[in-house]
């Protein structure tokens, strides 16, 4: 080792760590994209409830509105 070599097995181990480390992060870059997309789903699922709300509470406030002008 004095040579400055790096022994054959140690180049086989460090090979066989830098493949697994670059298969990591292939995995983690899809889990990264599915995530991505599904809180892009997710926020626009919720923008879509949220006008629906919206929707209902002015109509419920409109039926509410009739219903005291016709007490009256």
């Amino acid at each position: 080792m004095s040579d400055g070599k790096i022994p054959q097995t140690e180049l086989v181990s460090l090979e066989s760590r830098v493949d697994e480390l670059l298969r990591i992060i292939d995995r983690l870059e899809q889990e990264n994209d599915g995530l991505r997309h599904q809180q892009q789903s997710l926020t626009q699922e919720r923008a879509s409830l949220i006008e629906k709300t919206e929707v209902a509470r002015t109509r419920v406030e409109a039926m509410i509105a009739r219903l005291k002008a016709m007490e009256s």
